[in-house]
């Protein structure tokens, strides 16, 4: 690469129009989150942090960037559910995310359907082709450097229970361009789309 590059740190500011970190790391996996307080009222929220981080036993995990509800249910319940955000439910999941009051139930504020989930309290949503039921393992308020605290807190949980509509399954392999999901991108309001025409294949170098 022959560009001239821009460097900046971030702690004296980017100086440019819009932070570029979001876009950089990125697209991402939107972590769209269903909880449940103490005293049954229901939450769902989309968080831009998110990915998975481990294989046995499966684990992900997400960011709260502030203290939200999510952050509060889980605390109260030890459960969450991650439901997969698709291109047909993006306007519901964009809806989902609107600054409203606890008390405000984010499935019917969106036309969604809580469904019961098979291990963990919380429900799932009902239009997603795939759902994680979770509970708990860590839940990490994130510091700097120098070890001062931020207001941030990742939110790790193991896999207990899995769902995935069955047209996704092509001879029993996740097609996952099929499922349509859609990522995170940078900027305001970027979002991307996964579909099979982003698909390459590379297989890793045998010992």
């Amino acid at each position: 690469m022959t560009d001239t590059i821009y460097s900046y740190q971030p702690a004296n500011g980017h100086g440019l129009p819009h932070d570029p970190f979001n876009a950089i790391v990125g697209p991402r996996p939107i972590g769209w989150i269903s909880s449940q307080s103490a005293d049954g009222k229901l939450n769902l929220a989309p968080y831009s942090f998110f990915n998975a981080f481990n294989y046995i036993p499966p684990i992900i995990g997400f960011c709260s960037i502030g203290r939200k509800d999510s952050l509060n249910n889980i605390e109260a319940t030890g459960e969450f559910v991650w439901n997969l955000a698709t291109r047909p439910l993006a306007e519901a999941m964009n809806q989902s995310c609107a600054p409203v009051a606890p008390d405000v139930n984010e499935f019917e504020l969106s036309g969604l359907t809580a469904v019961p989930s098979q291990i963990v309290g919380v429900p799932r949503v009902k239009e997603t082709p795939v759902a994680f039921e979770c509970k708990v393992t860590q839940i990490i308020q994130l510091q700097r450097a120098d070890q001062q605290l931020v207001p941030s807190w990742l939110i790790l949980g193991e896999v207990v229970a899995v769902h995935i509509a069955q047209s996704l399954l092509k001879d029993g392999i996740y097609d996952t361009a099929a499922a349509e999901p859609i990522l995170r991108g940078g900027g305001p309001a970027d979002y991307f789309r996964l579909g099979p025409e982003a698909l390459f294949q590379m297989y890793r170098p045998k010992a």
